[in-house]
């Protein structure tokens, strides 16, 4: 099937959202074809992981097809193992989400038809920004998918939806404005130095590693701030804690899960590989921001009272370790870098879907509102505590590894950020083991579920009240979540196996081996 896998996979997803967005008036029928077309995509992205080699091309699976022939633009399509795997994460959050809404309370007058029209849609424009291998699609691509997350958020989210959805779309698109100056620039470099323009990536690697330092370091901070706001780093951070707070849960799982992967994504696909002699030398700046990053979400984290708040600043205390990884220029540290950007997507998803079954069940975001539900919901309080034990990289679930990784890969020519990195790790176990107990643990209380419990001082048991444990569907939710928690923390081998020529691939683009190997910043 080849090439054509790539195509479907990235296209069926739009079809879907064209046809769910025709039943508005039904929602049965709408979530019916829309779980159709979600499961559907698993079909594509099974084929493409099946197909690819992993010790095959840097680029498999490539379809190139004139777009814009006056201005060497194609509509070009290929995986290297590190977009592959971040194919497969998508294909399988997205009927996730999908399940996970399949009862939720929309706002008035909103469809589920196009809640999930608007879900699907996103799911296209995620894939094609990880499958583009023309720099000029990818950003057309990068620019489009806001559109679905800004409706997501401001027409089916929270009460200041609005005003988060202004605020996200500000940023990114500010941010994609500044990377465009340098997508033109890299095509003026390329013709200047091989007399054709062009936008194809593999062809720019060839182009831009001989020009000039200045010139590399504009261009690098051009993709850079696209790719630093949408990641997000500190200080570039602030639209994601109102973000996340504000979209409906199902968009929140991909926001932090997959969405915010395009900027560190970027980072490895454009920063490092186009721009080597620049990454080399503003690499400590970014290792700054990143532990930086790690610091500062780690603290926020600690004490927030809004449990989608607490998710983005997790997520950004996170990302500050994707980036340490990237950034440290080492096999170990940027594997574990890419390891850990689909570990997370799985860790912080089963979290927060786990989260957006409190908020269903109690009515409100505030953690002081709740505590003992595990007297009512056991199930619940269990599936909650090892998504929180994920996230905090226990061993033995999918986080540890990677974290594992970048720490020790970092080390030896990191040590300083490192070190501080690894107070991120103390503080994990704060912030998420603090959480569960104030929702989880002692006695029945809070506003949120005192009401449904019957009210303080009366005869009815609190554990028998109309605080629910988890159904069937919400067992089928979370059930894949487990497994990947589960099963990649006990056997991470099928991800690092795909993943680990390309993370080679990458280190020679930059110029850099190893220090084992003698090699030197």
């Amino acid at each position: 099937m080849g090439a054509a896998s790539l195509l479907i996979a990235m296209l069926l997803p739009l079809v879907g959202a064209i046809v769910v967005a025709q039943f508005s008036k039904n929602e049965k029928t709408a979530k019916t074809v829309a779980m159709a077309f979600a499961l559907a995509e698993l079909i594509p992205a099974a084929i493409a992981w099946v197909e690819y080699d992993p010790n095959g091309d840097r680029l498999q699976l490539t379809m190139v097809a004139d777009w814009i022939p006056a201005l060497g633009v194609h509509f070009a399509l290929g995986v290297d193992g590190i977009a592959l795997v971040m194919l497969a994460l998508i294909a399988v959050l997205v009927p996730i989400v999908l399940l996970g809404d399949w009862v939720g309370r929309l706002p008035a007058g909103r469809s589920y038809a196009g809640y999930a029209a608007l879900i699907l849609l996103m799911e296209m424009c995620m894939v094609g920004v990880f499958v583009a291998i023309d720099v000029f699609l990818f950003y057309v691509l990068f620019e489009v998918m806001l559109i679905p997350m800004y409706f997501l958020i401001g027409r089916f989210g929270g009460p200041r939806g609005s005003y988060a959805a202004v605020k996200f779309f500000l940023y990114s698109l500010f941010g994609g404005l500044i990377m465009l100056g340098s997508v033109i620039g890299c095509y003026v470099v390329a013709q200047n130095r091989t007399g054709t323009g062009t936008f194809m990536w593999a062809d720019l690697v060839g182009a831009l590693h001989g020009a000039s330092t200045t010139t590399q370091i504009w261009l690098f901070l051009g993709f850079f701030l696209a790719f630093a706001i949408k990641a997000p780093l500190v200080p570039l951070h602030t639209w994601l804690p109102d973000a996340t707070a504000e979209a409906p849960i199902g968009a929140g799982v991909l926001l932090v899960g997959v969405l915010d992967k395009v900027g560190t994504f970027g980072f490895l696909r454009y920063n490092l590989a186009l721009f080597p002699q620049a990454s080399q030398k503003l690499a400590p700046y970014v290792l700054v921001l990143a532990v930086a990053g790690v610091l500062y979400g780690s603290l926020l984290a600690v004490g927030q009272r809004d449990m989608k708040r607490f998710m983005a600043y997790v997520s950004i205390a996170h990302f500050g370790f994707i980036a340490l990884g990237i950034f440290a220029f080492t096999s170990q540290a940027l594997a574990g870098a890419v390891l850990y950007m689909v570990m997370h997507g799985f860790s912080t998803g089963m979290l927060f879907v786990c989260a957006g079954m409190v908020i269903d069940r109690g009515g409100s975001r505030n953690i002081e509102d709740y505590g003992g539900m595990h007297r009512a919901t056991p199930l619940l309080g269990g599936l909650f505590l090892i998504a929180g034990l994920s996230v905090l990289s226990l061993p033995g679930t999918n986080s540890f590894v990677p974290e594992f990784l970048v720490l020790v890969g970092s080390f030896p020519r990191e040590p300083v950020f490192t070190v501080l990195a690894t107070i991120g790790m103390v503080l994990a176990a704060l912030y998420v083991l603090w959480m569960y107990q104030r929702i989880f643990q002692g006695p029945l209380r809070g506003t949120a579920l005192v009401g449904l419990a019957g009210g303080p001082g009366t005869a009815q048991d609190p554990v028998t009240s109309k605080i629910r444990d988890l159904n069937v569907r919400e067992m089928l939710v979370l059930a894949p979540l487990v497994i990947a928690v589960v099963g990649f923390g006990l056997y991470p081998k099928p991800v690092l196996d795909v993943i680990g020529p390309s993370v080679s691939a990458t280190m020679h683009e930059v110029g850099l081996t190893d220090l084992v190997e003698g090699g030197n910043r």
